[in-house]
């Protein structure tokens, strides 16, 4: 019996600290550009037992591991892991109800042009920035932005409020500040969800009469795509004014690619025309 213990305290005590909340999501990304999501068994100063659904168990070399991120929002289906999505707090660009966790952020960019990154600053309430960089072009005048927002959990992964707004100026340009100010509601969860908002645009002291209404959700259709669709509403002038969008989410690693057709109905317009959209999310901070 004193043998048999002596070789099992022998073998823990190779690793150091065995962890037995295995429960816990890991992704590791080794120098190599290999990545690998399962979770911890046992580690010390110089290797990693990390056990995944498809290889087994594997014995990495913490010299070879690059990082070590714990997946909360990552969660088994079918026995794949689903990783979390890098933007659960918007659609292409609308806002939803849910907000981002105190440290986490992103970065999103929209055709080259339109970059933001925004950052959670307490549990409820973020604030991002961003500008279009015409400057680039002969010192053209420069779109720059402020979006702060507020959420609100009223049942937690069921029902979330979002307000905030989206306020801009034109560096350049004596354009004054101008913007949208706005409130959602969204049922369902960060991976399927819809959203009904309404947003009231200014410029200067001047006021919309009336609101832009926004609808949109998403579906989450596989371990790393998405259905997406945001689609506005406005009546001004005696006419309404509708555009939609249909389209997609897919998650490379931790970056989301978001790809999308946006068709106009505007007044009289009698040609149907689809516009293509194209951006890019990554995560930055805290990671999820």
């Amino acid at each position: 019996m004193s043998i048999l213990l002596g070789i099992l305290f022998g073998s823990l005590s190779c690793f150091g600290q065995v962890l037995t909340d295995t429960t816990v999501t890991q992704r590791i990304e080794t120098l190599d550009g290999n990545i690998y999501i399962g979770n911890v068994t046992a580690e010390d100063s110089v290797r990693v037992m990390f056990k995944t659904d498809r290889l087994g168990e594997l014995d990495i070399l913490r010299a070879d591991i690059k990082s070590i991120t714990e997946l909360t929002g990552a969660k088994k289906v079918g026995g794949q892991f689903w990783l979390p999505n890098p933007q659960s707090t918007r659609y292409y660009w609308a806002p939803n109800g849910y907000g981002l966790e105190k440290g986490e952020g992103y970065y999103q960019n929209i055709w080259i042009l339109y970059n933001q990154v925004s950052v959670g600053l307490t549990k409820n309430f973020s604030l991002g920035a961003g500008m279009l960089p015409l400057f680039l072009f002969a010192g053209a005048p420069t779109p720059v932005f402020l979006v702060p927002k507020f959420s609100f959990p009223l049942a937690k992964d069921k029902v979330n409020l979002g307000a905030g707004a989206f306020l801009g100026t034109v560096l350049g340009e004596e354009t004054g500040v101008f913007g949208l100010l706005y409130g959602t509601t969204t049922i369902g969860s960060r991976d399927k969800n819809l959203s009904f908002g309404l947003a009231y645009g200014f410029s200067r002291e001047q006021w919309m009469r009336y609101p832009l209404v926004n609808i949109s959700g998403m579906v989450r259709v596989g371990p790393r795509g998405y259905l997406v669709s945001e689609n506005y509403f406005f009546t001004g002038g005696g006419e309404t004014f509708v555009i939609l969008s249909f389209g997609g989410r897919t998650i490379f690693r931790n970056v989301g690619l978001d790809y999308s057709l946006w068709i106009p109905f505007l007044g009289d317009m009698e040609t149907l025309i689809a516009v293509p959209f194209l951006g890019i999310t990554l995560p930055i901070g805290k990671k999820k």
